[in-house]
This record gives C-alpha cells, structure tokens and sequence, in this order.
C-alpha cells in the first residue's frame, strides 16, 4: 500500500498556487496509477487533501504536463528536506549522488504506473521541452546538494550527463520486478563501477604528474551504456 507524504499542520486553504502544486502533487500521482493525469486524479487528490476542486484546477493551467511537473519538483523537495546538504556533506561524492537518486526512487515507489503514464506525457510533441527542464533542474539540485560549485564547463556537463543516467535509471526502475528493485539498484551501482574504473584506468595510463583521480570530476563523466 502506497503511504501518503503530506505536509504535517499544513492548511492548504492558506497557500498560494504556486505553493498549493507540490503538495497537491503526490496525491495527484496516487491517483493516476488508476486514473492517469487528468481531471479525475485531480479531483481525487483536492477531495483527499481538502482543496476546492476548481482552485486546484486552477494550480495547473498547463493540465496533465503541470502535473507532472509538480510531482516531479514535489520530490525535489522532499529529497532536499530528507537529505540536507551537512548530512550528505559526511559522505564520499558519489554516496551523495546515489543517496539522492535511491530517495527519489523511494519515493516514487508504489506509482511506477503513474510514471509510466508520466511518461508518455512528457514524450508528446508539444511537451517535448519540459522533460529537458525538468532533468536538469532536478540534477541541479541534487549536484548543489551534494557541494558542487563548478562554474566552468564541468557545471554544465555533470548536469547533463547526470540528468541522463537518472532518466536510464528510471527506465529500469518502471520495469523492475525483482524484489525490493535489486536490478535497478544493480544497472545504477554497474554505471558508477563502470566509470570508477574508466576514471583509474585513464589516471594509470596519463600518469601521476597529468592527471590524478578525482572523485569530484567522476559523475560529470558519466556515460551509461545499454543495459
């Protein structure tokens, strides 16, 4: 059974539009396992969390893509409050990035047929932006948190090639039926041994007094091949 995660002592009727969407949001997905993103989820989720309908519909004027959307960056936000950035700061980098990757599966856990319908939403021509945005934003974030404060290329490259190994994990992750998503948890540990050893292997070859391993520089070179 798929747990609620709502705010605790929040009073929805006192939140702007903006605020109201990631809350709004996890309800939202609950009922897209069964009803998709449209209108009959929406309703669901106001009458749950106790929105009047026609002002929830009113927090996503872009229809079932805002939905998404706000799912997605309502999880941004919980993992942020789950794993603040001094907690990760006691880990080695890449234990940062793949605790906040395993939140983010967590909590999406239960819903993989409301991401499947996801998406497919987001894989419609006229969203064809939004999915591109909302990677990077959420891979941003989860770079900030771990300390990355790379302003040069690496900046743009660690985001990118971030964004995409979390896209090829949730692939996996929507089909993965093995218990407690072993296999997932397998394809993401198989990606990061692999440039572990790419990155050791290049450092051995270049020397030393060229190149050191850095485990800073490891998500930003990141390349997933097929599974």
């Amino acid at each position: 059974m798929m747990e609620r995660r709502s705010e605790p002592n929040l009073d929805p009727s006192e939140l702007t539009l903006e605020e109201l969407r990631p809350v709004l949001a996890p309800a939202i997905a609950d009922a897209a396992v069964f009803d998709g993103w449209g209108d009959a989820a929406l309703e669901m989720a106001a009458l749950d969390i106790g929105v009047d309908v026609d002002v929830a519909r009113l927090a996503f004027p872009g229809g079932a893509m805002d939905m998404v959307d706000a799912w997605i960056r309502s999880i941004d936000i919980a993992m942020v409050l789950a794993l603040p950035a001094a907690a990760l700061a006691k880990m080695p980098i890449r234990e940062r990035i793949r605790a906040q990757i395993q939140f983010r599966l967590d909590a999406i856990l239960g819903r993989e047929e409301a991401l499947r319908r996801a998406m497919a939403i987001m894989a419609l021509p006229q969203n064809v932006s939004r999915p591109l945005k909302t990677g990077w934003r959420s891979a941003d974030i989860m770079w900030r948190q771990a300390g990355d404060t790379a302003t040069d290329y690496n900046h743009y490259t660690k985001r990118t090639i971030l964004a995409g190994i979390y896209a090829a994990t949730l692939a996996v992750f929507m089909e993965d039926d093995s218990a407690d998503k072993a296999d997932t948890r397998a394809f993401l540990d198989r990606r990061i041994a692999g440039v572990m050893k790419f990155e050791k292997t290049k450092s051995r070859l270049l020397g030393k007094d060229r190149e050191s391993f850095s485990v800073m520089r490891f998500l930003g070179r990141l390349r997933y091949p097929a599974r």
